[in-house]
């Protein structure tokens, strides 16, 4: 969709303003652009009445959706409540802003999508991690071919917690890095295989941990562990180039980012009896890039505010949204089936009809 002028207001409007809804109020505030709040909690309108008194607090959705003066609505509800909110804010002619998942199953992602463009509004998914400064300069450095041709990438995201009933680990945590991948790969795999375990909640087969991979049709993979039944808390990104090799640790409170000068190469012009004796490894320099931090929050939310101002079609929007959404489906397909090779093409449309 092409960038356009936005006829209507200024104002923007939270809706839920909880668990993390809070920080989305937060940003915007500081940012001058917060006009209304929306919570079905008296306890929470409460709290903000006294915190931002100038604001309009109240659990009226249809009065802050008629008000001309918002142009912009950020929908923070829980993850149920995405789609049928969403779907109102985009009748509205809002730019809408939906936390991740922007829905529970990719139809109705699809359908958002399509609303959105129908009505000529901008739709945007939390995907927070594609705003990290250290995401940022990893896509520059593909970009700039620094890393030689990306082979593969692998993440790992686990901790001990946060246990959900309502949700699988890879539902829980995976769209973070599935969105990371195809952003920094640019395309969308043609082939995903899952494999999951359940040792908290066996009777509601709920998984704990899942290994997920994910495979494109150039041949480059991704490979994706999460785990809430972990030691460890681990928020680790390896990028394995022709070249060189990059790694970012968001644990890590400096040197977030690493690239080394390391691989394999085949040593020319000699006599060989088999094409392993040609490989040799090479190890050189590692580099640690100065990147300035920046919340990504922060950079969230301006990105949401120049749609609200122009149109302009933000970094997380909702075709990837979509995508993240299809490739979920399929992993869960297969998680379904034991691990099974599964087509995200013909997952999506078996779930379609």
């Amino acid at each position: 969709m092409q960038e356009q002028d936005n006829s209507g207001g200024r104002g923007v409007a939270v809706v839920g303003a909880g668990y993390w809804g809070r920080n989305i109020v937060r940003n915007v505030a500081q940012l001058g652009r917060l006009s209304a709040i929306v919570d079905s909690s008296a306890s929470v309108r409460e709290r903000f009445e006294r915190q931002h008194p100038d604001v309009l607090v109240t659990d009226d959705l249809d009065a802050v959706l008629a008000d001309p003066s918002i142009g912009g609505v950020m929908v923070v509800v829980p993850a149920p409540g995405h789609f049928e909110v969403a779907q109102r804010v985009i009748a509205a002619g809002k730019q809408t802003y939906v936390e991740k998942p922007l829905a529970l199953s990719a139809e109705q992602g699809r359908q958002l999508v399509a609303q959105a463009r129908e009505k000529g509004v901008q739709l945007m998914v939390g995907h927070l991690l594609l705003y990290h400064p250290c995401v940022q300069f990893i896509r520059r450095t593909i970009d700039r071919d620094e890393l030689g041709d990306v082979l593969y990438l692998h993440s790992q995201r686990v901790n001990l917690g946060k246990v959900r009933t309502d949700e699988n680990a890879m539902w829980s945590l995976a769209p973070h890095d599935i969105s990371v991948a195809l952003y920094l790969l640019e395309e969308t795999p043609v082939r995903v295989s899952a494999q999951g375990f359940c040792y908290l909640q066996k009777d509601s087969n709920i998984h704990d941990v899942v290994f997920l991979t994910l495979a494109f049709a150039d041949g480059r993979a991704a490979h994706i562990h999460v785990s809430w039944l972990d030691p460890h808390k681990r928020r680790r990104f390896t990028v394995v180039g022709s070249q060189k090799m990059l790694t970012f640790d968001d644990m890590s409170a400096s040197e977030k980012v690493r690239i080394y000068d390391k691989g394999v190469g085949v040593i020319d012009g000699q006599d060989y009896e088999s094409y392993a004796e040609l490989l040799t490894l090479r190890q050189g320099d590692v580099t640690i890039p100065h990147i300035p931090m920046r919340e990504p929050l922060r950079t969230l939310c301006e990105d949401f505010l120049a749609a609200v101002d122009a149109g302009k079609t933000p970094l997380a929007d909702g075709v990837g949204g979509a995508a993240v959404l299809e490739v979920l489906e399929a992993a869960q397909r297969s998680l379904n089936e034991g691990g099974a090779v599964v087509d995200v093409a013909s997952a999506a449309g078996a779930a379609a009809s």
